[in-house]
């Protein structure tokens, strides 16, 4: 399991011109999942998630994570984060979790940040929809964090 978390001013999805999640300050993560992947790793990488430090505190080190700076997240899932791009130009997703393995493990992985954050924090996209993502990205700051064995 894997996510790449993307430090945000702000940041949206939308599916059919609906936009289902807007935020300000914040985390656009991207969700990915492989065969093996169990709730419990979930759980493990949505609190890894809160308290990434990658928010600068008053000294201007990277010392804060979305909890302390008050922020929101947006999770997309992203079946691509497994890509397989070693043989040729057209990337195989083998690696990635069937849609019914990925989306209970998706959903846990919101869930885990809704209890940490708050459910008013934490918006998502549509799981399996095709979504239009925009976002600022603030620094750019972005980080690939990898539960088990990937």
């Amino acid at each position: 399991m894997k996510v790449w978390v993307q430090r945000v001013s702000s940041a949206s999805v939308a599916v059919d011109g609906e936009v289902l999640s807007s935020i300000g300050r914040g985390c656009l993560v991207l969700f990915g999942a492989t065969g093996g992947d169990m709730e419990a790793m979930a759980s493990k990488l949505a609190d890894r998630v809160a308290k990434l430090r990658i928010f600068e505190d008053d000294a201007g080190k990277t010392n804060r994570s979305v909890v302390d700076v008050g922020g929101s997240v947006i999770v997309v899932s992203q079946f691509t984060l497994y890509a397989d791009t070693r043989h040729g130009n057209r990337p195989g997703f083998s690696d990635a979790a069937r849609p019914e393995l990925a989306m209970p493990l998706y959903e846990r992985f919101v869930a885990r940040l809704r209890e940490i954050l708050g459910a008013d924090r934490v918006g998502t996209g549509r799981f399996g929809a095709h979504m239009v993502v925009s976002l600022v990205n603030d620094g750019p700051f972005s980080v690939e964090l990898v539960e088990g064995a990937a």
